[in-house]
């Protein structure tokens, strides 16, 4: 499976809420509510989830570590450009 495109859809400058995402699979199923949390020196990719009576489970996730690995590295690689981009477009 190959992820072939992610989309930005809110970043947020304030909080550990860094960014919610759209995150696109063989250009066939796209996966929405995918976050970028950074918590102290950490960053997160949390998948879409509902809160049940227990805590959160998640929607959908990656079903081993190898992909896991794979679908973080696009996620923050598509924040770390999105944020690249809009410092070059910020007004002086």
């Amino acid at each position: 499976m190959e992820i072939t495109d992610v989309k930005i859809r809110r970043v947020f400058s304030e909080g550990e809420l860094r960014a919610i995402m759209s995150v696109t699979f063989d250009s066939q199923l796209v996966v929405h509510d995918v976050k970028l949390i950074k918590s102290g020196d950490r960053v997160i990719v949390a998948m879409p989830n509902r809160k049940t009576v227990t805590g959160f489970i998640d929607i959908v996730h990656p079903v081993n570590a190898d992909f896991r690995s794979v679908l973080e590295r696009e996620v923050k690689n598509a924040y770390n450009a999105h944020v690249e981009e809009a410092d070059k477009i910020s007004i002086d």
